[in-house]
């Protein structure tokens, strides 16, 4: 019979955050430690506080790939690359560890006690710097490389940092949003932005602007919310979702990125698909990959 509680863990590039998690997808404790210096006895350390014989397993989740024993490539933390750091961590705590990819975790997150919790197939969508994602579907997380920032929306378009040309992420993600503002003001193109050229261009302050009526900070929005909105057609055809759930912190633009990527999929996507499908914001956020990563210790 399992025990009532998991451990589930965001290895992230500044911090550690791990959390007792209730069989329920409820989060009864936590800590936050920082993933600079010895990543591994900081870690080890921060599970220590919170292990106990009420502890079922423990379950990570990682910004990179892996393939359920190791970190191939986590770029936020490539000191933990090819480190077999579930067998660590077994032999430490003599407990049975799972690994798997955030943004996956973060859809079984969602299935468990969040936007999802009641649906039986949809595809969660991280938007942030880059774009990554999962898919729960007839109630279980698929086993797939899920990188869905990685669909081809606009052929041989731009370089993206996976080496490939035309990704969604390249157009749509915080990052590329960024550099087309950039590049704009370089160019010197009419824009309230061009007074923050001398600090640092966030899509925060291209969101500011954009409510102020700036042509191009709107601009950028909707150019990246058609672009998520064709990959969004994409991933419905492909699918059939009960919906598309959102999370990151590019859906503060809602009323301008996300609807945009709304109307460009209605009109994009097979219209009985689309119609079934809700398009809807995370209710976990931050919490949904520690969430999910325990979680896998019950699957």
């Amino acid at each position: 019979m399992s025990k009532p509680f998991s451990i589930g863990v965001d290895l992230g590039g500044t911090n550690l955050r791990v959390a007792v998690v209730s069989r329920e997808g409820e989060i009864v404790k936590r800590i936050t430690v920082s993933s600079t210096g010895n990543v591994i006895d900081s870690l080890t350390a921060a599970i220590e506080r919170l292990f106990s014989d009420k502890i079922n397993g423990i379950g990570l989740a990682v910004a990179g790939l892996t393939d359920g024993t190791k970190i191939l490539s986590a770029p936020n933390l490539p000191i933990l690359n090819e480190i077999d750091l579930v067998g660590i961590l077994q032999g430490r705590f003599n407990t049975p560890v799972y690994m798997g990819n955030d943004a996956s975790m973060a859809a079984l997150g969602e299935s468990v006690s969040g936007a999802g919790k009641d649906l039986n197939t949809f595809v969660m969508l991280t938007l942030g710097t880059g774009i990554g994602g999962g898919v729960v579907y007839n109630r279980k997380l698929l086993n797939i490389a899920g990188e869905l920032g990685h669909v081809i929306v606009e052929p041989g378009g731009k370089l993206c940092g996976c080496g490939g040309k035309g990704c969604l992420e390249a157009y749509a993600s915080a990052r590329a949003m960024t550099m087309v503002a950039m590049e704009a003001i370089e160019l010197k193109r009419e824009t309230m932005m061009a007074k923050d050229s001398g600090g640092e261009i966030t899509p925060a302050n291209i969101y500011k602007y954009a409510l102020q009526g700036d042509p191009l900070a709107i601009e950028i929005f909707k150019t990246a919310g058609f672009y998520l909105g064709i990959g969004i057609a994409n991933y419905i055809n492909i699918f059939g979702p009960d919906a598309i759930i959102l999370m990151g912190g590019l859906i503060g633009a809602w009323d301008i990125y996300v609807r945009k990527a709304i109307k460009t999929a209605a009109a994009s996507a097979f219209k009985y698909l689309f119609a079934k499908a809700e398009i809807i914001p995370s209710t976990l956020g931050g919490d949904a990959g520690i969430i999910g990563a325990a979680e896998l210790t019950y699957c």
